[in-house]
């Protein structure tokens, strides 16, 4: 095998970029994410309009020693000034909408991370699976060699031991590999409705330090958390200050049997301002203060871990092209050695078995290279689920 032909593999093997769709999700999955969303919006909705105080029906039927009165009311009484109140509490709903928006689509990456990366693991087991069976078959080779040598006293019973140990636990890792394939089939099935065969594995390249960092989900999640607490501090702020409210109130006396006449139908409007005072309005305020405090801390500590991220992945990669390279120049090397005993057996010197056994060592060395790119694609993967 050419180390030409392993890029080819390594390419067929690598498609399109799925990971930025949600196309390996499931479509429960899919759903719950979509309907988190519409949720997340309702509730959005839902705080901007209480912003406006609700209008009240009243029924009575009053009941007195001169009459009995029965009568309706329809009223509302609405804050048109709350010292910025009612502006901060739409920019909180909205801050809080985005707020809850990232964090939807952070467990949603997550979530097509987790299937990305065993749909990565499956494609490598079976490379691994295809070494074990390559190392199966060199360990066979070495137990016939080391068994005639035994039968023609030119080793003990020892080596040959060795050998059938060596090619035993070749055989138990392999049924090891099968099941480890089996539980990340399984585990994949929660994720997608999909085989690993049906998905195709996305082709990932690394991303500059500053793209990852302005487009980091955590960093912008923990900024939206300031602009939220921002807000809410504002909302609370104004609970304690002048507010400025209109009112206004009809009633309709539907029956009575006053004779007097004096209940009229009619209305009454007008506005009010009101000053709270309360105890707590310190300690509240300075609560809220406290959280955009540590909200700016946690954001902070966002960017140093995300940071510090990059740098980690950095060096992991770095790592695995140094494997890389190695594994490189050990293909090569076999490549140089086939080509010498090759000549030899043609000469007679060496045999088939020497020959199978280096091709086999070589093959081996070519799936290394297709297995520490996959490493390469899932650290990126990594630095891909953190991204909008």
């Amino acid at each position: 095998m050419q180390f030409q032909k392993s890029k080819l593999i390594l390419l067929s093997l690598l498609s399109l970029n799925i990971y930025a769709n949600d196309s390996i999700l499931s479509d429960t999955n899919k759903n719950i994410f979509s309907l988190q969303k519409e949720k997340n919006s309702e509730n959005t909705s839902k705080l901007i309009k209480e912003v406006i105080n609700p209008i009240t029906y009243k029924y009575s039927h009053d009941y007195s020693d001169t009459a009995n009165t029965i009568s309706s009311s329809i009223g509302i009484s609405q804050p048109i000034f709350k010292s910025g109140g009612i502006y901060s509490a739409i920019k909180y709903a909205n801050y809080l909408e985005e707020y809850s928006e990232i964090n939807i689509n952070i467990k949603k990456k997550d979530l097509i991370k987790e299937a990305t990366k065993i749909l990565f693991s499956l494609n490598k087991i079976d490379l691994s699976i295809q070494q074990q069976k390559i190392l199966i078959k060199n360990a066979l080779i070495d137990v016939n060699r080391k068994k005639e040598q035994v039968l023609n006293g030119l080793l003990d019973t020892s080596y040959l031991d060795k050998s059938l140990i060596q090619k035993n636990k070749s055989k138990s890792t392999l049924i090891d590999l099968y099941f480890k394939k089996d539980e990340l089939i399984n585990t994949l099935t929660n994720i997608s409705n999909k085989t690993y065969k049906e998905l195709e594995l996305p082709v990932l390249s690394l991303i500059s330090k500053n793209e990852f960092i302005d487009n980091n989900l955590a960093i912008k999640q923990n900024k939206a958390n300031i602009n939220k607490n921002t807000s809410y501090k504002n909302t609370i702020r104004s609970k304690y200050l002048p507010s400025v409210n209109v009112y206004y109130n009809y009633i309709k006396y539907h029956d009575t049997d006053n004779q007097d006449n004096r209940f009229k139908d009619g209305d009454k409007y007008g506005f009010n301002i009101t000053i709270p005072f309360y105890f707590s309005t310190f300690n509240d305020i300075e609560k809220e203060k406290i959280n955009i405090r540590l909200s700016k801390l946690e954001l902070e500590k966002s960017i140093t871990k995300e940071n510090n991220l990059y740098k980690i992945s950095l060096s992991k990669l770095k790592s695995l092209d140094a494997k890389i390279d190695l594994a490189k120049e050990d293909y090569e090397l076999y490549d140089s050695l086939l080509k010498i005993i090759i000549e030899e057996k043609d000469a007679q010197i060496k045999t088939q078995s020497d020959v199978d056994t280096l091709k086999n060592s070589q093959t081996i060395r070519a799936l290394d290279i297709i297995i520490f790119n996959f490493d390469k694609q899932i650290i990126l993967l990594d630095l891909y689920s953190k991204i909008n």
